[in-house]
């Protein structure tokens, strides 16, 4: 029995229900694990050979239980490349999830803002990213239970899924706003040289995960998108760089819509 196997058995074994749904939260996103209705705990250091949230604000443990009526399994908290795991460690939740059942997957996150168009506590549909560390989740022996060797990452994020995040946001009044996510493995922020060159490039959101989690959603046919809450400006941009002040209040007045928001998207891949 290979360690995911043996890891989501371990969480077969404990939750309530048979989730389809999987939902990774970011850095100050967690609290929507507190609308799981009838929900199982379950910390990271319970399961077998599970890697442990070092980051600030993750709680580091699985939520499962119904959200808007579809049972869901949430990871309230991620492991990050900065904390010193590699990226093949990174790779194995997405894989445990996978394990697990999980079809639909989405992945959350607080970012830096490039697109001048935004403005912290905005939330951004995540439509395609750039990659800046040489390294893969999928580097070394493929995993051909899984996926294979090389694969595809036209539509890494789903545009079905897209798409129904796009009619959740119009349904609420949220602007449409879909983007680019740079992915830069800090824990440094980057510097206003930086983010001149992701600008150039056509970014127009900046963090430090996500995209292993993608790539690795990809690899095992995981269908996948991700929601972005812009918490600053980048450093460079204007009212931009690091000010907690500022990142506190945008994860505040975000935190409402982006409930709604996520509520709202999992009541519709459950319903369709």
């Amino acid at each position: 029995m290979t360690k995911d196997i043996e890891a989501a058995a371990y969480l077969k074994d404990k939750i309530k229900y048979t989730p389809k749904i999987g939902i990774v939260l970011g850095t100050g996103l967690g609290d929507l694990a507190e609308c799981v209705e009838d929900a199982v705990v379950i910390p990271y250091t319970e399961v077998p050979h599970f890697p442990v949230s070092t980051a600030p604000g993750h709680k580091g443990r699985f939520v499962s239980g119904r959200l808007a009526g579809a049972p869901v399994l949430i990871m309230q908290g991620r492991i990050h490349f900065y904390e010193g795991y590699t990226m093949q460690e990174l790779a194995f939740p997405i894989q445990v999830m996978k394990a697990a059942g999980i079809e639909e997957l989405i992945l959350t996150n607080a970012s830096g803002g490039i697109n001048a168009a935004y403005t912290p506590g905005d939330l951004v549909c995540i439509k395609d990213h750039i990659k800046f560390d040489l390294d893969s989740p999928q580097r070394g022996r493929n995993r051909e239970d899984l996926g294979g060797r090389f694969f595809d990452m036209t539509h890494a994020y789903a545009p079905s899924m897209r798409n129904i995040a796009k009619e959740t946001m119009a349904a609420l009044g949220l602007p449409e706003f879909e983007g680019v996510y740079a992915y830069m493995g800090g824990p440094q922020f980057e510097t206003p040289a930086e983010i001149r060159m992701l600008r150039i490039l056509g970014a127009d959101l900046v963090g430090m995960s996500t995209v292993p989690e993608a790539i690795t959603a990809a690899h095992c046919g995981i269908r996948c998108m991700g929601i972005s809450c812009v918490t600053n400006m980048a450093a460079g941009m204007e009212n931009g760089g690091l000010d907690p002040a500022v990142i506190h209040r945008a994860e505040r007045d975000a935190r409402q819509n982006f409930e709604n928001l996520v509520k709202g998207i999992v009541e519709r891949l459950w319903k369709k």
